[in-house]
């Protein structure tokens, strides 16, 4: 089998910060109140002008800095975004016409805040049939813009930014394993619902409102936890390595009290998992690429370790990917 792997990682994170001081003008919370319950100490919140693509491109022109891989030998760019600029054209090809991936084609990936690992385990298949030979993967979303800022029980955990990574073959290690899973069953537990419903009979009414993020948050915690939980323990097996002998794993920054229940859950000591929550909050698909991002740039994946990477969304989803580091 041929090995694949990820060959270079980047990243954008707006420059404005939202502290939690901030959020207590906004609505009535408090930081003990938020980091108690969630973790997390700021957020990044995109400029008005900035649109995901935007933060995509910036993130994808940063994996492409490092990479051994140029634009112009990129034959796939798969965005994962719930918040596009638009519903066509697709934010991917975007992103591949601002990087000058003219070989490539494009498309975007809906899988809420497992994004990433499915526009990758999907960006891995085109590689392993021989379709292409490298691939840019960029998750990005400006999920502020979907969040009602009077609830203080969504407004406090989420943010903007994006994250990239570019894949190519690989003569050691690479992605071991795979593993996704789709609940819909539960799929209204989280969602985005809109005001009104606006059709061509309907003329006299005003324009539809912004929708916004509604979510079950205790539910979607009781789901959370044995999802992620069983997603790491199927995906090892399929890789055929322990948990115990996971270096790191880079989990969903949704909210620290979540990641402690499945570290407990999943039997690998938390002080494995990275976590940088309490920079970004919850910044959906992009969250496990930009704390993957970090933690080789940290030092806390070296080349030859094997990690997981597991994530859990709307919809709902879950994904789990087992790597062994290349580089």
């Amino acid at each position: 089998m041929k090995k694949i792997g990820i060959v270079a990682l980047g990243r954008y994170l707006p420059a404005q910060k939202l502290t939690n001081a901030d959020l207590e003008k906004l609505v009535d919370t408090s930081d003990e109140w938020i980091m108690t319950r969630t973790g997390i100490k700021e957020r990044r919140i995109a400029a008005s002008d900035e649109k995901t693509s935007d933060l995509a491109i910036k993130a994808a022109f940063d994996a492409l800095k490092n990479s051994p891989v140029k634009a112009e030998d990129i034959e796939a760019v798969i965005v994962a975004t719930t918040t596009p600029d638009s519903g066509f054209p697709s934010v991917a090809c975007l992103v591949q016409k601002a990087i000058g991936a003219k070989k490539a084609f494009a498309f975007d990936v809906a899988a809420a805040c497992s994004g990433f690992l499915y526009a990758m385990t999907t960006a891995k298949q085109f590689i392993a049939t021989g379709m292409v030979k490298n691939a840019l993967v960029v998750a990005g979303d400006k999920f502020t813009t979907i969040v009602d800022w009077k609830d203080r029980n969504t407004c406090v955990l989420f943010g903007d930014g994006a994250g990239a990574a570019v894949l190519s073959s690989v003569t050691q290690g690479g992605i071991l394993s795979d593993y996704l899973i789709a609940e819909g069953d539960s799929a209204e537990l989280m969602g985005i619902v809109p005001d009104k419903v606006r059709t061509p009979f309907d003329q006299g009414l005003e324009m539809a409102k912004l929708p916004y993020v509604v979510m079950n948050g205790q539910d979607l915690f009781k789901k959370a936890v044995p999802g992620m939980a069983e997603a790491v323990r199927i995906a090892a097996e399929k890789a055929g390595v322990n948990v115990h002998d996971l270096a790191c794993v880079v989990p969903h920054q949704a909210n620290d009290r979540i990641i402690a229940s499945v570290a407990k859950r999943a039997g690998v000591d938390k002080e494995k998992f990275f976590i940088n929550i309490h920079k970004y909050g919850n910044i959906s698909a992009a969250s496990v690429v930009v704390a993957l991002c970090e933690a080789v740039e940290e030092g806390r994946i070296k080349k030859g370790d094997k990690i997981a990477l597991v994530v859990f969304g709307a919809g709902l989803v879950a994904a789990a990917n087992i790597i062994e580091w290349s580089y």
